[in-house]
């Protein structure tokens, strides 16, 4: 396009900073300014050489034009020399020479297409160096103009042909995509990004060979404006095939074709294939997964879908050592058997061995279905010498899990039966039979070291409760929780977590319930500055705490590295609040505050607290740490 009154330029994108390069490129002087440097530098070895100034350069202009001057500008990288160097004033009249129009290739990949650069010179007092200044008025930027997106191939479906809804669909979802709209500030960068952005989109959605058969912008100074014209040759439309599992050795392909999420002949998505790949993951059968296709024309009605896998061991054992301040020393030995004797199924086994809480626990459960649900029961027996009671449960699940991304639902059926040492020969025994559902959600940066995002679970349950208690009844409850832990960044480095927890029972006033299903506060992840579990109801002279059927717990915690030299260790402030009651109107909150650290290791932060009980004024140290050998 050209007008009588303007100058139009075509521009081959991508290439505007190599046509500054290729007006020095015809300079001998400069080519062998570079050549003798860089030998010179040969000659020296590894140690770099002791630079000095040739002359001073003073680049006006503001922003991101002096940045780009300065870093590429050949007048700018020639300005510091070797110390047993000198530039002779010939090399020196051709750097300035060049300078102007270097310049203004430079900042055409910014979209100044009508700069004015100038070069000053002027000898300093003693006439030792040259004094330059290169002055720079960019003008005003070019903004995109007219926009002409074409596509050719498979996508380029007329109407009434097959998969054309799809086809102008998927044209009409790139050309919405395509960031550089009319308008827009032009710059190389932004076209580069663009043409990648929207090619990647394309390939990623079902036309993997796609590419640019043509991309061209014509500039037009005197407008100030650049018209882009575009196609894209998507090539066919692939559609998915057959699997091809590589790397099993014991378990069975079954399990990675029914979690293959697609039907044979369905489009091609990246998206799929990474889903399918996250799916094989979250089984934890495999250590390793990769999902991908070969795409090749001829194979594009049906493309093979290959997997590679690496299994993890079949049998996994894990001991461990630990302490906290809710339940003191403790140790611990697990065992993970993922195939137990030739079944579709994992067995977990764990027993804990600690000073106020023991545990012996047995899971098994199914590999996951297509609809990643995975059938589930366990067997618990627990031993609980906290608050200086013995209490002795017993529990059983059945249930089935769904796994979607990172949210869970938990559906399952319970029976539990306690057994609370009263006295010398006494024994207060009671049990509950339960449906349940647990709804989990994570949307967090890191599950580890989360500083970003939230978790949040919903628990509702119904059953019936039965006890041989003579002051209490037997019958029916229902009963609900709701959690949700918070993590949001803040200014200056500071990070910041909230969470709470509410939870409670409904039943008739005289029902008796287990010790386990009833709450309380306090400890390390509720009430800090009050010990593990010793918030509750209060029921005799002796001081006893019992559980309550009310429960509430609040806590808000800012943190930050303390040294930039070690960002693993950070310094927390902190204050809590919660309380147990039999009813919301009698629940009166105690608070709890202080400071702690954070090692924050590849496996979990370790933590350190100083916490006051205001209501008592006395100090309480929370220290949590677990080290798996």
């Amino acid at each position: 396009m050209r007008t009588p009154t303007g100058r139009c330029r075509r521009l081959a994108l991508g290439l505007c900073l190599a046509l500054g390069l290729g007006l020095l490129g015809g300079c001998g002087s400069l080519q062998g300014l570079q050549e003798a440097m860089g030998a010179k530098a040969r000659t020296q070895g590894a140690a770099a050489p002791r630079l000095k100034a040739a002359y001073r350069l003073d680049i006006r202009a503001s922003g991101e034009v002096q940045e780009l001057l300065a870093r590429h500008l050949d007048l700018a990288r020639f300005q510091q020399i070797a110390e047993s160097d000198s530039l002779s004033p010939v090399e020196l009249d051709r750097l300035a020479a060049v300078a102007p129009e270097q310049a203004r290739a430079l900042l055409e990949t910014l979209g100044y297409f009508d700069a004015h650069v100038e070069v000053q010179r002027q000898a300093n007092a003693d006439h030792s160096q040259q004094d330059l200044t290169l002055i720079v008025d960019p003008g005003p930027r070019s903004v995109v103009g007219d926009l002409d997106l074409q596509f050719e191939g498979e996508i380029h479906a007329e109407p009434g042909q097959p998969d054309a809804a799809r086809a102008l669909a998927m044209q009409a979802d790139l050309a919405q995509r395509w960031p550089l709209q009319k308008g827009r500030a032009f710059t190389q960068a932004a076209w580069s990004s663009a043409k990648s952005a929207v090619l990647g989109r394309a390939r990623a959605q079902g036309y993997p060979l796609a590419h640019w058969s043509s991309t061209e912008a014509q500039v037009d100074t005197e407008s100030r404006q650049v018209s882009l014209a575009l196609r894209l040759d998507s090539g066919p439309l692939f559609r998915l095939g057959a699997l091809q599992i590589e790397g099993l050795q014991h378990q069975s392909e079954d399990t990675v074709r029914r979690l293959a999420g697609y039907e044979p002949g369905e489009p091609y998505t990246e998206q799929a294939l990474l889903d399918f790949q996250e799916r094989l993951l979250r089984t934890q059968l495999f250590d390793g997964v990769t999902v991908d296709i070969q795409p090749e024309s001829a194979q594009a009605a049906a493309v093979p879908v290959r997997v590679r896998v690496k299994e993890a061991p079949r049998q996994q054992a894990t001991t461990g050592i630990g302490y906290s301040a809710n339940n003191g020393y403790n140790a611990s030995v697990e065992h993970l058997h993922r195939l137990p004797a030739g079944l579709p199924m994992r067995a977990r086994s764990k027993v804990q061995l600690g000073q106020l809480l023991r545990k012996a626990e047995l899971e098994l459960s199914s590999h996951p279905q297509p609809d990643m649900q995975r059938n589930l029961g366990s067997l618990q027996w627990e031993q609980d010498l906290n608050n200086d009671k013995d209490i002795r449960t017993l529990s059983a699940r059945v249930g089935r899990l769904r796994e979607a991304g990172h949210d869970e639902r938990l559906a399952y059926a319970e029976m539990l039966r306690s057994v609370e040492r009263t006295g010398p020969g006494e024994a207060l025994r009671s049990g509950a039979w339960s449906g349940n559902v647990q709804w989990t959600r994570r949307r967090l940066d890191s599950l580890l070291l989360p500083t970003d995002g939230y978790t949040a679970q919903l628990l509702l349950g119904a059953g019936r409760a039965d006890n041989n208690a003579p002051d209490q009844d037997s019958g029916p409850f229902a009963r609900a929780r709701f959690k949700i832990e918070y993590f949001r960044p803040l200014p200056s480095g500071w990070y910041l977590s909230a969470r709470t927890d509410l939870a409670q029972i409904l039943g008739a006033d005289r029902l008796g319930l287990p010790s386990k299903m009833l709450y309380l506060a306090g400890g390390d992840d509720s009430v800090r500055g009050y010990a593990y579990q010793s918030l509750g109801l209060v029921k005799d002279d002796s001081g006893t705490v019992s559980g309550g059927r009310k429960l509430w717990t609040g806590s808000l915690e800012i943190a930050r590295p303390v040294m930039e030299s070690v960002p693993m260790l950070w310094g927390a402030a902190f204050i809590d609040a919660g309380q147990v009651a039999d009813r919301w109107q009698a629940l009166r909150p105690v608070v709890g505050y202080g400071v702690g650290a954070r090692l924050r290791s590849p496996v979990g932060a370790l933590r350190l607290d100083l916490a006051r009980a205001h209501e008592t004024g006395k100090w309480r140290i929370h220290f949590s740490v677990g080290i798996a050998l």
